[in-house]
């Protein structure tokens, strides 16, 4: 048995790549189906434009 990943031999470090490969992919498709079978029925809101109007300023001061 070896207990240091710097004394491990060949198919041990295989071991440990094909166990986090499987459990990525295992993760991946969790998500993956979470996501698909959650119902999010996003509706986008528009706001459109209405009638242009012009903005004055009329306030003007008088100094005398």
């Amino acid at each position: 048995m070896n207990h240091s990943i710097h004394s491990a031999d060949r198919t041990t470090h295989l071991k440990i790549v094909v166990v986090a490969l499987v459990a990525g992919i295992a993760v991946a498709g969790f998500g993956i189906f979470a996501r698909s079978n959650a119902d999010f029925s996003q509706t986008a809101h528009v706001i459109k434009a209405g009638k242009q109007i012009t903005v004055t300023r009329a306030d003007n001061s008088v100094i005398r």
